[in-house]
């Protein structure tokens, strides 16, 4: 027991989790605190839902503004809408209402049913170029988006490095895109130790069992994007960043870009014989189960610094000049991979909710991981070369 929930107990203060799974989308959870006399004193939002927003900053005031309506009986569609800049990817105020609902149920010994429905999935890849049944004109503008973006690429096939390292040069090397001061990079990464890496937007205590990660050598850390908790072995896991300027997915949704990011992957697993497809919003699978999962973010340009030399300009600058000073933006796009798994390590390991797992076609989170060494037959380092010479061919033309 930590030291806060010791305090709020002690004052005869409980707490009750509440959560709702949107069919197709992610999950929300809402953690409702009561007093002694059953009143609600406070919310706590979480989730692997995914954030879209101009600040970290703005990200976290829209939450704790939805966690303030809630604890108040306020709206929660008044508290998403006074936050333009930062959007909810995979829920909405509807699932957090209903998430808020059923903690408050729990708390009268109440229950409430759950509607669920299949996730939906695309066609498998109809060429080796990933070209997947969500319409021709889409698939010819990211075709020439890909084309834009390839001469542009550098590919790396990155050292060793500890999850917590990772986790810094994933949003250091993003930001420098986003700022000018590195290319276009996508980058496969190599892991020097075993870890579970939780979303930006869980709770590890409900997530992880922190106490068996520890007795086994796993670290638990937390990365930049939304999402769920991915159980990572070194030899088991075959992870990817894509660090693209802004104007990349300029223009589409944010479902659409996760399809436009992950492309040249579903073309390279194509080329390995693989019934590839797109599921759900930020899933990759195959007919036998999920292959891997991504998560996304937008970084703006920073402000653009005045140059030395430009303290007294014979010309004003033009708006090309001041955005080329500013940097293009960026977008994060990162892909973890099953290569094998030690399921029952990682059953042991996450806490998977059964609501979670709500409206899946199979409902053991074991069961839904189909790694790649089955369905291709290849060692990791084959299938990881495999990746990085598709890649670096089309970089090179």
């Amino acid at each position: 027991m930590n030291e806060a929930r010791g305090e709020y107990e002690a004052r005869g203060e409980y707490e009750v989790r509440g959560e709702y799974k949107v069919p197709g989308g992610k999950l929300v959870a809402v953690t409702v605190r009561f007093d002694g006399g059953g009143a609600v004193t406070s919310c706590r939002l979480d989730g692997d839902f995914f954030v879209e927003a101009t600040s970290d900053a703005e990200a976290d005031a829209m939450l704790r503004d939805v966690e303030r309506a809630l604890a108040s009986g306020g709206s929660v569609e008044a508290a998403i809408a006074r936050h333009p800049d930062a959007t909810f990817v995979g829920a909405d105020a509807q699932a957090i209402r209903e998430a808020f609902s059923r903690a408050t149920d729990r708390r009268r010994g109440g229950r409430r049913e759950t509607t669920t429905e299949a996730d939906g999935t695309s066609e498998a890849c109809a060429s080796a170029e990933g070209r997947t049944a969500v319409g021709d004109v889409e698939d010819a503008d990211f075709a020439a988006r890909w084309a834009r973006l390839w001469p542009q690429l550098a590919v790396v096939h990155d050292v060793p490095r500890s999850p917590a390292e990772q986790m810094r040069v994933d949003e250091a090397w993003a930001r420098d895109v986003a700022a000018g001061r590195r290319p276009p990079t996508l980058r496969v990464w190599e892991w020097a130790g075993p870890c579970v890496v939780v979303g930006r937007f869980q709770s590890v205590p409900d997530e992880v069992h922190e106490d068996v990660a520890r007795a086994e050598g796993f670290d638990v850390v937390r990365r930049c994007t939304g999402g769920g908790a991915m159980f990572i072995e070194p030899d088991n896991t075959i992870t990817y960043s894509l660090y693209a300027p802004l104007w990349f997915v300029d223009g589409i949704d944010v479902a659409a870009s996760y399809r436009l990011c992950d492309r040249w992957l579903v073309g390279a697993l194509c080329g390995l014989g693989l019934d590839v497809r797109f599921a759900g919003l930020n899933d990759i699978a195959s007919q036998h189960g999920k292959i891997g999962g991504a998560a996304q973010r937008r970084f703006p340009a920073p402000p653009a610094a005045v140059p030395a030399a430009a303290a007294a300009p014979s010309e004003p600058e033009t708006l090309d000049e001041a955005a080329r000073r500013r940097g293009p933006g960026a977008v994060l796009h990162h892909v973890t991979m099953a290569y094998d798994i030690d399921a029952i390590r990682m059953a042991r390991m996450l806490n998977t909710s059964r609501e979670k797992m709500s409206d899946k076609a199979v409902r053991s989170a074991v069961k839904r991981v189909d790694p790649l060494r089955s369905q291709t037959g290849m060692g990791r380092d084959e299938v990881i070369g495999h990746l990085l010479a598709y890649a670096r061919e089309r970089v090179l033309g």
